[in-house]
């Protein structure tokens, strides 16, 4: 080698593999992520409809609108055809009702509750049912119907 010539290394900086032999990936392979990421979406697609608890009652149609939604979940009060007063999806004598609310309303911050009532049910246990809500410290009752019923103009929605 003579002067003034610059001897250049073969590998400008990386390292040397032996042959069948791969440098350690540090990137993320995404795939499987997403992958998985789907599969768990369809699966709570699915599932998100079944998780809604209610007890099937024919609710009655109006014209009103839907209520927005709060964040602390209302209590909600069913009639079932039969007879039967659910508190949320648990069945409670018409006797205890009173008690058992006074208890729920001490522990709540918000006195909205949801009154469910078959159809078929008589006007008059309909109304015994809002006067042991309203002993019970609830005085924010709201009527759950069926949207699209007749209006009193005689036109329906």
């Amino acid at each position: 080698m003579g002067a003034g010539v610059v001897k250049k290394s073969g590998g400008g900086g990386r390292r040397s593999r032996r042959r069948g032999q791969s440098a350690a990936m540090s990137e993320i392979n995404v795939t499987p992520f997403v992958d998985v990421m789907l599969v768990l979406l369809i699966i709570f697609m699915v599932a998100a409809p079944m998780m809604t608890v209610g007890v099937p009652v024919e609710l009655p149609e109006t014209a009103a609108t839907a209520l927005s939604q709060e964040e602390e979940e209302p209590l909600s009060i069913t009639l079932t055809a039969d007879g039967r007063v659910l508190l949320m999806s648990n069945e409670e004598p018409v006797e205890e009702l009173v008690t058992k609310l006074r208890a729920i309303a001490a522990e709540r911050t918000d006195d909205k509750v949801f009154l469910r009532a078959d159809g078929s049910i008589p006007y008059a246990d309909v109304v015994q049912v809002m006067g042991a809500l309203n002993a019970g410290g609830f005085r924010n009752i709201g009527l759950v119907t069926e949207q699209g019923g007749p209006t009193l103009d005689g036109s329906s929605n």
